[in-house]
């Protein structure tokens, strides 16, 4: 249905468009926006959700609970149990898992369910975000301001350290959702004294979809990094070089390296110094 590693505008039989690989420029992105305020076919809710508390025993948000309405078709099973876990989404031999925050909880779900089903494994990644206050009091005010941060595709890496083997599974793919999102923060004083001075994030709701990428082979992820992969860099490069060539962190480069290796895409072929030097492997 979509072409690994592409970006695809739109969303199921809404047809595809390209948009930019870079998220953080917002003006290249904004006209082709597709928008959940106004897509006929889901609840009028999604994206302006009134504070809600945590349901039931899955723990669900609205983030969450915006994405599965999102994926969700009308002969899928929702919430369906299958051995010993529950699936977000079946639809026949296809399991859909939507899963917002890090990856490790799900480790022995996922191994589980592809012994016997198609798994694709959906996260979001926020290009764009606000940041909403709720008051302190009846004395203050909500806010709600643009957040600074701008998360990208490559960010994936960050969660998929948990389970970087994974893609090599052949019925297994991983969804990134590219979004703008609403982080609703609320002022507990009994942490004042931590980073945020006592302001912790209590819900995620999704505003706006910008398009999504597939990762369906170990491949597609060297898509990510600029000069690295078949017919490109041929010498050896550290991670310095892959954090030059993503224009990220050294962090987010190391974590980088790290799944590209446990996912058999690049080895570790010497030093130079303390520093691990890389190459793709010799076919």
């Amino acid at each position: 249905m979509f072409s690994s590693g592409n970006w695809i505008g739109g969303f199921g039989g809404f047809g595809g468009f390209e948009i930019t690989r870079d998220c953080t420029n917002v003006g290249m992105i904004q006209p082709i926006i597709f928008s959940l305020h106004h897509h006929s076919t889901l609840p009028k809710t999604i994206g302006v959700q009134p504070l809600t508390p945590l349901i039931g025993a899955l723990n669900e948000g609205p983030l969450h609970k915006s994405l599965k309405q999102l994926y969700a078709l009308p002969n899928d099973r929702v919430e369906e149990p299958v051995g010993r876990y529950v699936a977000d989404i079946k639809r026949k031999n296809h399991i859909i898992e939507i899963q917002t925050a890090g990856f490790a909880p799900l480790k022995k779900k996922l191994k589980a369910l592809l012994a016997d089903y198609r798994v694709t494994l959906v996260t979001p990644v926020a290009c764009e975000r606000w940041l909403i206050k709720l008051p302190k009091s009846n004395q203050h005010k909500q806010t709600r301001r643009k957040s600074p941060k701008h998360d990208s595709v490559e960010n994936i890496f960050e969660k998929l350290v948990s389970i970087p083997d994974l893609i090599k599974h052949p019925g297994f793919e991983l969804e990134v959702l590219v979004i703008e999102e609403e982080e609703v923060r609320a002022f507990d004083a009994s942490r004042a004294w931590r980073r945020r001075r006592g302001w912790q994030t209590v819900e995620r709701r999704l505003v706006n979809v910008l398009g999504r990428r597939v990762f369906k082979t170990a491949d597609d992820l060297l898509t990510l990094i600029p000069g690295i992969g078949k017919g490109n860099l041929v010498a050896e490069f550290s991670t310095s070089d892959i954090a030059e060539a993503m224009s990220s962190s050294r962090e987010l480069a190391q974590q980088a390296a790290y799944c590209l290796r446990a996912a058999g895409v690049i080895e570790a072929t010497g030093k130079r110094g303390n520093t691990i030097l890389y190459s793709m492997p010799i076919q």
